[in-house]
């Protein structure tokens, strides 16, 4: 059996209630619902008796959950030995912008839980690297977004998410329930750096930049551009902005997708087990 959905059953059993134990697991409700499902199928025995309050064990349910703890438990002391034996342990983990904020409430739990000794270090880069660090060989694994230049890099959608255009709350447009890329024809759009992914600087800008306009480097430094002077540019819906800013989602623009990446040639178990625990974690 696998211990992952053990794991899963472990908290369900102990919560007596399946969303509970979801938040406990950083996790979304239905996965975690199928997974219990699944392991009745796999045992041929129903696990839970499930009322208006929750769940209970049944007698099959109670005899896997004793079984259940003590696996785990010695599971847990194979794993200390391995990692003791194998000596410290350490993963870089490139991020870009907010990526790693969207990301982390679910990931570092799931992670530290399957991988407590490992030293994680976190790389930021700016925008004018969309693979945080991963082109340039500095980190081991990125959380980032995309659109960028895939080459040599691995990739596994987290979520899409839409995109909008920042406004000032007093732009003609800041009221409309979304807009067209026509209708941002003819606005000065902030200016990333040279040699930036030609794919990102395509998607994150909608035009010409402003003939005297700043090189931007951070998401800060775009929207503060935005605030200032008026500049346009894109975010994702779920920006986080500063007072008298607005995102206003783009009919016509694709979504950008967050994404975990990994270098095709990684041969670590710890970026194998980095992107399989983002994967399962039920964006």
């Amino acid at each position: 059996m696998d211990l992952r959905v053990l794991r899963y059953f472990v908290a369900v059993a102990e919560e007596r209630h399946v969303g509970r134990a979801a938040d406990r697991l950083h996790m979304a409700q239905p996965p975690l619902s199928r997974a219990m499902r699944g392991l009745e199928d796999e045992l041929g025995a129903t696990l839970f008796e499930r009322t208006p309050k929750g769940v209970t064990l049944t007698d099959a349910g109670t005899a896997l959950y004793d079984e259940a703890v003590a696996l785990l438990a010695q599971a847990g002391r194979i794993r200390d030995r391995v990692t003791a034996a194998a000596g410290a342990a350490t993963l870089t983990v490139g991020t870009l912008a907010d990526a790693a904020e969207q990301v982390g409430a679910r990931l570092v739990p799931l992670f530290r839980e399957q991988h407590p000794h490992v030293d994680v270090r976190v790389h930021e880069a700016d925008l004018a690297d969309p693979t945080a660090g991963l082109r340039a060989g500095l980190v081991d694994v990125a959380l980032t977004r995309t659109p960028f230049d895939r080459a040599g890099i691995g990739v596994h959608v987290l979520r899409p998410v839409r995109v909008g255009v920042v406004l000032r709350d007093g732009d003609p447009l800041a009221g409309r329930t979304e807009v067209t890329t026509a209708d941002l024809a003819g606005r000065r759009w902030i200016r990333l750096p040279d040699g930036t992914d030609p794919r990102w600087v395509a998607y994150w800008t909608g035009g010409p930049p402003g003939d005297d306009a700043p090189v931007m480097r951070t998401i800060q430094e775009c929207l503060q551009a935005v605030l200032w002077n008026g500049t346009a540019a894109f975010a994702p819906v779920d920006q986080p902005l500063p007072a008298g800013l607005r995102v206003v989602p783009v009919a016509d623009r694709p979504a950008s997708e967050l994404v975990v990446a990994w270098p095709k040639t990684a041969r670590s178990p710890l970026v194998r087990g980095f992107v399989r625990i983002a994967a399962e974690a039920g964006w």
